[in-house]
């Protein structure tokens, strides 16, 4: 039996609402490490995360089995969650929201 390999990959380019700068030097570490989590506890790749005060790429390499949009979902609302326990952003501001999603061919 024939068995199929699949490589997908896809960047992820999150904001907070508004486009303001709420990512600042004190926050984007714990931020980008506690996004990189979310992706990697769902047997996920996060490759690169990194970004500007006023919005994140993310990276990642995904299987088949996951839809993307539920991948999206997770990210949003736990790192959403977690910025707002932390409070790590002035309170009343609503975290991250994804603005624009592309697949990726990445080159082997």
């Amino acid at each position: 039996m024939a068995k199929t390999y699949t490589q997908l990959y896809a960047q992820i380019i999150f904001s907070p609402e508004g486009r303001q700068n709420l990512i600042t030097e004190r926050i984007k570490n714990d931020v980008y490490r506690y996004i990189g989590g979310i992706i990697n506890n769902k047997s996920q790749k996060s490759m690169i995360i990194n970004g500007m005060p006023d919005h994140l790429h993310i990276l990642l390499g995904f299987s088949p089995d996951i839809a993307l949009s539920d991948l999206v979902r997770e990210v949003k609302v736990n790192s959403t969650n977690f910025i707002n326990e932390k409070q790590l952003i002035a309170h009343g501001k609503k975290g991250l929201a994804p603005l624009h999603i592309v697949n990726l061919k990445y080159p082997k």
